[in-house]
């Protein structure tokens, strides 16, 4: 993670919130839609788009959002620990599903 306009970088892993995942466009308009609460009337005069515009920017927005909760596969935690070489080849497929 880095803040630029403080010059502090950390490294490590770490788990983002849910909407982190969401460019900063999508964010902002998220933020515009929950302060304006909900209201699609709001967003379409905010944004100057269209109603079926605004449905479909929060469909999208939706579907990034669901991903962002999904649960990876066990198969696929055994494959992430054989590349990072914490689990032998012999070990992993012991482990696969």
């Amino acid at each position: 993670m880095i803040c630029r306009p403080c010059s502090v970088t950390m490294e490590g892993e770490f788990e983002v919130p849910a909407l982190a995942h969401l460019s900063l466009d999508d964010q902002l308009f998220v933020v515009a839609f929950v302060r304006h609460h909900g209201s699609i009337k709001k967003m379409e005069s905010l944004f100057g788009v269209s109603y079926p515009t605004v449905k479909n920017r929060l469909n999208a927005i939706g579907a990034i959002l669901d991903r962002s909760f999904e649960v990876p596969s066990s198969n696929l935690l055994v494959l992430e620990k054989l590349a990072a070489g914490e689990l032998s080849v012999d070990q992993a497929l012991e482990e696969i599903d």
